[in-house]
């Protein structure tokens, strides 16, 4: 049922406004902070006050917001994510005080404008920094009190923010409510999962934080040490738990909605179900959400999960009894996606109580799979068994020296996305032959939902005697064997010690929200390794028996939503996900790669003869015959009319796809799809996607990564500084502008100072101000001696940036040569004036010195100059010295006019 509050909230306008009042300037005389109007969809206006407080010795740079009206109201405490600031959350914060609030945002020690170093939630540090906030908001007369020095206060954020929530909570008895969003309960359980380093994840956590030297110098010292060891120690645990929600467990008394998201592989769903029993354990109400999206992406929910906490406020801040705060349980299923625009269509499942991780367990025999060669995954694996070993229940498989190569299952910011297609039957994930053991299900007699936490009993032996370090997960199998999901992309890392290994233990595998239809099997692997954790690297040989069936857990109490749409509107889009899914893996060629051209080395593109035919064509060309040489230091302009061949050749010479006839060099290597030579090539294509709630240097660290290649090969701060993203970097993209983003984009193609970038129409969607800044970057970067390659349609803004042009036209070269040679400014200028230009001056002029010619234009206020030896600074130098009103100098045609009368085949 809706409330009329959450009704309200859903009725405003969603669009800017569409006037602000005129706003004058005030000075605060209290405290120095700056006042500024905040323009608002609906009364009440928002105004915003600026200001740097102390709270706990050091400078903490903070937003108050606060809306019409004399009356007290309760105040919410919002806290930023890792590597963000107080500007992420501004937009709920203008929401929350809009509805009555008084909201203040901070940007934590070491982020943004404040100071201090990062020292991860410290209760001498973040959190006594919360606490002195609060102090605050009790001297602010708008602000209701408990009682003196006692404010009626909430707190909410996601990630580090909804952490220091949960701090606050437990060391400062004044906090009324909680709304803690994606966040940790443990932040050692996080990392350092049963004693298995998360090495990905925790990489990430450092540099998004500006690097190890923002941290305080213990934290620095403790990740140097765990990252080179590849295991966590017990000092490190320690100093991680002490300041993690879970230290102040039975303190945490208060109201508390807990968001958390399927899609996360840094903070799983296990921490929101431990927050859930240690604070329900008080006697505080609890509610638990678990949302489609998280710290790997996916839909992140936003407006909805924020509705949800302003009704939590409402009710246990607020008072108002009424208001319907949602159910004690709720999980977001996805299943199918909408045609109109692609998105995953999402239904609610909730339940009036919590079911834990475990309600409801059924158990599934399980068999091993032995024999067999080929890697389990690679989206749709043959399905034959892979274990070196296979005897009854036993699977005995290797660990690799290095751990490598590592499976792959959850990558940092990329499973968010995959998880949406995984009820799908689209799934990506990959197990080495020889590196994994597999038990099976037979096919299920009935379709089973599975909501929580498997768990399975195994004996595992390690031959050496040493700790066996394992990665558990479960796949959905489809009935022909040929097609595997892993829900969500997640897995769950074990160290199994000496003592543990030759008995049976229990292993509680990933968390997640998944059905598994009738005829589907379920896949129980066990692997050496996994990409997002540190493996032992010396070889082990594991042995895993399964000792009982898996246990999976059906929440039974737990009940979807009704679909609002027919079944149809689901499957064919299923369908046809499955279909391009196949064709995508399946139809990748390998064709012999010619040797390389010593004679080009030193040449960064050269094409040859390139054609390309339109497909089921036999004698229609997206591309003929095109030939062209780009050389060193050159910003090469591609140009042409819809339908010249301009993508079409990009994407040949960027590898995606393999010409017809000819052939494309780039540094004398032949290029192929995967060709080595293109780690020598950046690209640009418009619209790159990021992680909108990662900042924008943990976004390009995060794509680096993902490429394999050394750190030290990205020269990051090369890039950003002809990027030119400055103190941007640090803040979250979705706070990004366009320009913002393009320009980011183009830092993320630079990455590594690839000798040749090229750039898909870079300008789309820029204003005039950040054409300009996306011209001066393509300039810098050629001034190293690079080459820059860029397909646009703004003529004019080529015309400035680039140096050398190709022309294409119906696929075919028209013209290619330096800007001034195709626009004809090699030897003709046009001189504009103020005043008309009289015969006898044009025919002094044509007297000059090293002039062939001067001929007035047909309006009278220019001459076309022909130069027959003298250069365009003499020429201007002689008529200021004619008293000539000169007002401008150039070429005597634009590019465009050039461009039209190539492409026409006409004359100027």
């Amino acid at each position: 049922m809706e409330t009329p509050t959450v009704r309200w909230r859903r009725l405003l306008p969603r669009t800017p406004a569409r006037w602000a009042a005129a706003v004058a300037v005030l000075a605060v005389l209290v405290g120095g902070g700056t006042w500024t109007a905040v323009a608002d969809d609906g009364p009440p206006a928002v105004q915003r006050e600026d200001r740097m407080l102390r709270p706990g010795g050091v400078e903490i740079d903070t937003s108050y917001f606060t809306a019409g009206g004399s009356g007290k109201r309760p105040a919410v405490l919002i806290g930023h994510g890792f590597g963000g600031s107080k500007n992420d959350v501004r937009a709920q914060a203008e929401k929350l005080a809009a509805d009555g609030y008084a909201v203040l945002t901070w940007s934590a020690r070491g982020f943004g404008k404040s100071g201090g170093a990062i020292s991860l939630n410290d209760p001498e540090g973040e959190v006594k920094d919360v606490s002195g906030l609060i102090d605050w908001l009790a001297g602010r007369p708008e602000v209701e009190l408990d009682k003196k020095g006692d404010p009626r206060v909430g707190l909410t954020g996601a990630s580090y923010g909804g952490a220091v929530s949960l701090l606050a909570a437990g060391y400062d008895q004044r906090v009324d409510a909680i709304a803690p969003v994606i966040t940790y309960w443990n932040l050692a359980d996080a990392l350092f999962p049963d004693g298995v380093f998360k090495k990905l994840w925790a990489g990430i956590f450092v540099t998004s934080g500006g690097g190890c030297e923002k941290f305080e110098k213990k934290l620095c010292e403790m990740y140097e040490r765990v990252a080179v060891s590849g295991k966590p120690d017990a000092a490190a645990t320690e100093l991680l738990t002490e300041r993690s929600p879970s230290a102040v467990a039975d303190r945490i008394k208060v109201p508390s909605l807990l968001v958390q998201g399927q899609s996360d592989s840094l903070f799983p769903l296990g921490h929101a179900d431990a927050m859930q029993k240690a604070i329900s354990a008080n006697g505080a109400p609890v509610s638990v959400d678990w949302i489609s999206g998280g710290h790997d992406g996916g839909d992140s929910e936003t407006a909805r999960v924020e509705g949800r906490v302003g009704s939590w406020f409402d009710r246990y801040l607020k008072e108002e009894t009424g208001t319907d705060t949602g159910p004690a349980f709720r999980v977001t299923r996805t299943g199918g996606i909408d045609s109109t625009d692609g998105a995953a269509l999402k239904r609610g499942a909730s339940s009036d109580t919590y079911p834990g991780l475990r309600s409801g367990g059924r158990e599934i025999p399980l068999r091993a799979t032995g024999g067999g060669g080929t890697p389990a995954g690679a989206g749709a694996g043959t399905g034959t068994g892979t274990a070196t070993k296979s005897t009854g229940s036993a699977e005995t498989f290797r660990n690799p020296a290095g751990a490598v190569p590592p499976a792959i299952s959850a990558v940092p910011g990329v499973g968010g996305g995959l998880s949406q297609l995984s009820s799908l039957g689209v799934g990506l994930s990959l197990d080495f032959p020889g590196q994994f053991g597999r038990f099976e299900s037979a096919p299920l007699a009935t379709s089973v939902r599975v909501t929580g936490t498997p768990t399975v009993r195994v004996n595992v032996k390690e031959a050496a005697g040493q700790d066996a370090v394992l990665f558990g997960k479960v796949y959905d199998v489809s009935p022909d064997g040929r097609q595997q999901v892993l829900p969500s992309q997640l897995v769950a890392p074990y160290r199994i010690t000496a003592d543990q290994q030759g008995k049976p233990i229990e292993l509680a595998l990933p968390a997640v929200d998944h059905e598994f239809d009738a005829g589907h099997r379920m896949r129980l692997v066990f692997s050496a390794t996994d990409l997002g954790y540190a493996s032992p690297a010396e070889p082990a040989t594991y042995t895993v028996t399964a000792d009982g069936p898996l246990t999976v857990p059906t929440a039974p109490a737990v009940a979807t939503a009704a679909a609002t749409l027919p079944w149809w509107t689901w499957g064919l889009p299923a369908a046809a996900l499955v279909i391009a899914a196949g064709l995508l893996i399946t139809a990748r060629r390998r064709t012999a790669t010619p040797a390389p051209d010593p004679a080009l080395t030193d040449v960064p593109l050269q094409i040859t003869g390139l054609s390309k035919k339109y497909a089921k064509s036999v004698d229609r060309y997206a591309v003929r015959e095109l030939s062209f040489r780009v050389e060193k230091g050159q910003v090469l302009g591609l140009l042409g009319p819809n339908g010249a061949g301009k993508t079409t050749t990009l994407r040949m010479l960027m590898g995606l796809i393999a010409p017809d006839e000819g052939e494309i060099r780039v540094f004398g290597q032949a290029i192929r799809p995967g060709a080595p030579v293109l780690s020598r090539v950046g690209a640009f294509v418009e619209g790159a996607g990021f992680l909108p709630h990662l900042s924008g240097r943990a976004n390009l660290d995060l794509y680096w990564q993902a490429t394999g290649r050394p750190a030290e090969d990205a020269h990051i701060e090369e890039a950003l500084e002809i990027a030119g993203l400055g103190d941007a970097l640090a803040r979250a993209v979705r706070t990004y502008s366009q320009g913002m983003r393009q320009r980011l984009a183009i830092a993320q193609a630079m990455l590594g100072m690839p000798d040749l970038l090229i750039l898909d129409e870079p300008t789309n969607g820029l204003d005039p101000p950040q054409i300009r800044e996306m011209r001066d970057v393509m300039i810098r970067y050629a001034a190293g001696g690079r080459t820059v390659i860029v397909s646009s349609h703004l003529l004019s803004e080529v015309e400035q940036s680039c140096t050398h042009l190709v022309v294409m036209d119906r696929g075919r070269l028209v013209q290619a040569g330096p800007v001034a040679e195709i626009t004809g400014s090699g030897d003709m200028i046009l001189v504009t004036v103020a005043e008309t230009v009289s015969e006898p001056l044009a025919e002094k002029v044509a007297s000059l010195p090293g002039i062939g010619s001067a001929v007035r234009t047909g309006d009278g206020r220019g001459l076309l100059v022909r130069l027959d030896g003298a250069t365009a600074s003499r020429l201007v130098a002689d008529l200021v010295r004619l008293d000539v009103p000169v007002t401008g100098v150039g070429p005597h045609r634009r590019l465009e006019d050039a461009f039209l009368t190539l492409i026409s085949g006409g004359a100027a």
